[in-house]
């Protein structure tokens, strides 16, 4: 089949999560044999931190305007047989309308981001999608799962909510014998209602073991931040240097955003890009992470430092590793980018004629 997708950005994972869930998808889309066109906006922040400019599974297109968006590519939106705009999108109403209203085939929004989406909606904040369209797309594709599907479909009047959660490619995330430099590290851009947690979690518990070394890499944290010196910072780590960074951890810290916390059934890409390096996740806890993962098997759950120490000296070194190939097993049967690729053309034929085959 013949897909376009108006994305935040495949080109650039600066500062965002987009680029990395799209190639994953669209590899493997390409790989079960369909024809891709990627459409991005040429903003300058992204064109500066190009880490795949020239990306393999897909065709490119650059537009600068959605004038030009419209201009240059209605006929390959017209002829697609699958349109898919995620979320994100600058003008996201205006472009998704445009492409309801140019395309003859399916019609889709990735939302890569739904708990914010259903927080800006309770707003009346329509910024990227309002209710309106939500009922014109003949599928919405959430990163949430669970109770916000049937939110989705009931209040917003989606024809058909489905879960299509991040994924992670098992050929770039794997386990390698590295020195483990850190005894916990976390991977994230900042944000105010993430920052709590990661105070509590790993600088208050960096504090009580000095003698211990931990990681926090990510962009954007405020300079007024107070790192203990046991606690090293990288700016920003491209995609190519995560899995050593995750393989160089005794543990991994995932910390979930307020609005995934609100809405549950939310998986981070990190949760998953860590479990397929086979490194032990310690977490905060959100509604249906036990659907992900089952708690003190193949994920460890903590709301305090105290329960952070009390997982460092109390699992043994077999354990820990145990743990880590527990979620590694489970990511690799439900949670890879070829899984999530065969569930979207599962989805497209559910809404395809049942005599139509591809």
């Amino acid at each position: 089949m013949k897909f376009v997708i108006i994305g935040l950005s495949v080109t650039s994972s600066w500062g965002n999560g987009h680029a990395t869930t799209y190639r994953a998808l669209l590899k493997e889309l390409a790989a079960l044999g369909h024809d891709i066109l990627f459409l991005e906006k040429d903003v300058p922040y992204y064109a500066g931190n190009r880490d795949m400019p020239n990306p393999e599974f897909c065709k490119l297109g650059l537009y600068n305007t959605n004038e030009e968006l419209k201009k240059d590519y209605a006929t390959e939106v017209a002829e697609a047989d699958v349109v898919i705009v995620g979320s994100y999108v600058q003008q996201g109403v205006e472009v998704g309308n445009w492409a309801i209203g140019t395309a003859k085939g399916i019609t889709a929004y990735y939302d890569i981001d739904t708990p914010v989406t259903l927080a800006k909606l309770e707003r009346k904040d329509y910024e990227y999608i309002d209710p309106d369209l939500i009922s014109k797309y003949d599928l919405f594709l959430s990163f949430c799962g669970g109770p916000t599907l049937d939110l989705l479909e009931n209040k917003y009047g989606s024809p058909m909510a489905k879960p299509l959660y991040c994924s992670v490619d098992p050929d770039l995330y794997h386990p390698e014998d590295n020195v483990k430099k850190w005894q916990m590290g976390y991977l994230g851009t900042y944000s105010d209602d993430r920052q709590p947690t990661l105070n509590e979690l790993l600088i208050k518990s960096a504090r009580d073991i000095q003698d211990t070394q931990f990681v926090v890499a990510g962009p954007q944290y405020p300079k007024e931040i107070e790192w203990p010196e046991n606690v090293e910072r990288i700016d920003h780590l491209p995609p190519a240097q995560h899995r050593s960074f995750y393989n160089s951890q005794k543990y991994t810290l995932n910390v979930t955003r307020e609005d995934m916390i609100k809405a549950g059934y939310s998986p981070s890409v990190r949760l998953f890009e860590a479990a397929a390096c086979g490194v032990p996740i310690i977490s905060d806890y959100w509604d249906g992470i036990e659907t992900i993962f089952e708690p003190g098997n193949e994920i460890l759950i903590a709301k305090t430092s105290s329960e952070v120490l009390e997982y460092f000296r109390n699992i043994s070194e077999e354990k820990r590793i145990q743990i880590g190939e527990n979620a590694r097993q489970k990511v690799l049967k439900h949670h890879t980018s070829r899984a999530r690729a065969k569930e979207l053309e599962t989805y497209v034929k559910e809404i395809l004629q049942p005599s139509e085959k591809f």
